[in-house]
């Protein structure tokens, strides 16, 4: 299990160690905020497009290779702004990074169910989440102070040998798990199963939650600078956000699997902190970036591990790879869009009602959740 926790760990590092210095040090490629918000929404973009393929792909010729293809692919896309370092290429490297996240992303969540029994897909959840959250943590405060230390160039190199690295302990130690057989599926079949609420909830939750962790981590710092604080001091910020996540998943995981959570309450009390926190991220100052951060944190914490352990469940296991890469088209389309929705709104008027915008959407999360199961009754 622990080079697919690696593998979380590095999007994760990856995605949101940039994010976090873009505003802060790449001047010359980001000149606006809604620049800005291109460049966060462009690796998830591509994620967006990709993702059900290679989970289906997954499906069909086995997680296992598309999970190493995919690593090897992020660490090629890294090393290419580490060579070129011009803002051209800082566009194509995002592109081919998240191009590469698309592929080894839902692989590894796809492994991470097919290798734990159904009984403890909670804590399984929980425990990947860990590490995403480890590589969220560590990717602002660290990203920081390579940035600081040899510009953004330097922080493409390390992911460059991260990938190499996560890419040949998975070739040793991943064992191969072959594909299952599957039955004829056509296209109104997969339409409703992905139009049924069992998939839609935890989806448009896990949506949510990744919407306000991409806006907390791309514009927090924003607000951080702002308040007149530093690129390490942003950094480590909003580094509370994703340790409060890292601390919440693996305890939200195992509630489930014991029974004292259930996936309806956890799911909303999730996006409602969420929504709080982006409350307080429209207070001026470092008290409303650490609070803001803070709430985020565990509503995403909540979220995270209970939306896929609900999907791994409700899925046929010869599915898995799709059900997950459609599932991650959800998460990124909340990616990529948070961001864009708060900078559209900000670039109208100012940040803070950005925030507030998309916390209005997530406290309305729950009614639309309830309004969708009593349809299906």
């Amino acid at each position: 299990m622990l080079p697919l926790y690696a593998a979380g760990f590095t999007t994760a590092f990856g995605a949101h160690g940039i994010a976090a210095n873009l505003g802060a040090d790449s001047a010359d490629a980001v000149t606006s905020l809604l620049v800005l918000g291109g460049l966060l929404a462009l690796y998830d973009g591509a994620e967006v497009v990709l993702k059900p393929v290679f989970g289906t792909i997954a499906d069909r010729i086995g997680a296992r290779p598309v999970l190493l293809g995919g690593l090897v692919a992020f660490a090629v896309a890294s090393a290419l702004y580490a060579l070129a370092d011009s803002p051209g290429w800082l566009w194509a490297a995002r592109l081919g990074q998240g191009a590469a996240a698309s592929a080894f992303s839902p692989a590894a969540s796809a492994l991470v169910s097919r290798l734990n029994p159904a009984a403890k897909q909670g804590r399984a959840f929980g425990s990947y989440g860990f590490y995403k959250s480890v590589g969220y943590t560590l990717g602002p405060l660290l990203g920081g102070v390579l940035v600081w230390a040899g510009g953004l160039r330097l922080l493409f190199t390390v992911l460059a040998v991260l990938g190499t690295a996560v890419a040949v302990w998975a070739l040793i130690a991943v064992p191969v798990v072959p594909p299952l057989p599957r039955a004829r599926q056509t296209v109104l079949d997969l339409a409703r199963r992905l139009a049924d609420p069992v998939f839609l909830i935890p989806t448009a939750a896990l949506a949510g939650a990744t919407a306000a962790l991409s806006v907390g981590v791309g514009f927090l710092p924003v607000s951080g600078a702002v308040a007149g604080l530093g690129t390490v001091a942003t950094g480590a910020a909003v580094s509370v956000l994703a340790a409060c996540a890292a601390v919440v998943q693996p305890r939200a995981g195992r509630a489930l699997d014991a029974g004292r959570l259930t996936v309806r309450g956890g799911l909303s009390a999730g996006l409602l902190l969420a929504a709080a926190g982006l409350g307080c991220a429209m207070l001026p100052g470092l008290a409303g970036v650490l609070l803001g951060a803070a709430l985020i944190g565990v509503g995403t914490g909540l979220i995270t591990p209970l939306g896929f352990a609900a999907l791994a469940s409700s899925t046929p296991r010869e599915r898995l790879g799709q059900t997950m890469g459609a599932a991650e088209l959800g998460r990124e389309l909340g990616d990529a869009g948070g961001p864009l929705l708060v900078a559209g709104v900000a670039a109208a008027a100012t940040l803070t009602y950005g925030y507030g915008v998309l916390a209005v959407l997530l406290a309305c999360g729950p009614v639309l959740a309830v309004g969708l199961l009593r349809s299906r009754r």
